[in-house]
């Protein structure tokens, strides 16, 4: 099926993708890590073996030794995990580099879930969708956006009526660890090699900035 927009390499896109049937994609901790991990080893055209990589663990998160001189299909800006579903703020750096990049993150995943769990069939729903972020407004939301999914998990109808306990859910984006939040909100303590921040233009000047700009959209949202 002919996708509704067209990929340009150097432009943004917002992607994402749930599992078949809207079921959970991600069971426990070690199914998020495993992602994560793949998120960075797939990023790149040439074949790896997910054995040749060193995995260094952060207390609570994972991170990789990657050689530096590596060229990457796309660059992330940003991700959030979810237990069905995952949002990407991504750029395309190669032609075909998001294309070739998801269908090898996929594949891959699903090969590994379904071995873990003893299923068999695709995993995920179709190809993955893909918006087109073509103004600085969007663009700049998408972090807000990816960044303050976690929230439905702790308060579902938070977007209809409100934040119940602000201090509550900021704590919760500061716990979730399958996220590129801790990149922007803790970069010296929690800095990965999935996310590329240079990339993108810069809409925050600190740390703080960052945070405002997610916590005006969670607050905006009544």
């Amino acid at each position: 099926m002919k996708r509704k927009i067209v990929i340009s390499t150097g432009e943004y896109y917002h992607v994402y993708n749930r599992g078949v049937e809207k079921r959970d994609i991600f069971i426990d901790h070690v199914d998020y890590r495993r992602f994560i991990l793949l998120l960075n080893l797939f990023n790149e055209e040439k074949s790896v073996n997910v054995r040749d990589i060193k995995e260094k663990c952060y207390p609570r998160r994972p991170t990789l030794w990657m050689a530096k001189s590596r060229e990457s299909l796309t660059d992330i800006g940003a991700y959030c995990l979810m237990p069905n579903h995952f949002h990407f703020l991504i750029k395309e750096t190669k032609e075909g580099g998001i294309r070739d990049f998801m269908h090898k993150l996929t594949t891959g995943y699903t090969m590994y879930f379904n071995k873990r769990y003893k299923r068999v069939g695709p995993l995920f729903q179709g190809t993955f969708k893909s918006e087109h972020a073509n103004t600085d407004e969007y663009l700049k939301y998408l972090y807000s956006y990816i960044h303050l999914n976690p929230v439905k998990l702790i308060q579902p109808d938070w977007k209809e009526k409100g934040i119940g306990d602000l201090e509550k859910a900021k704590k919760f984006l500061r716990d979730y660890e399958y996220s590129s939040y801790l990149d922007y909100h803790d970069p010296k303590i929690f800095s990965s090699e999935v996310i590329n921040k240079k990339s993108f233009p810069e809409y925050f000047s600190s740390v703080n900035d960052c945070d405002q700009n997610i916590f005006d959209w969670m607050e905006f949202e009544k």
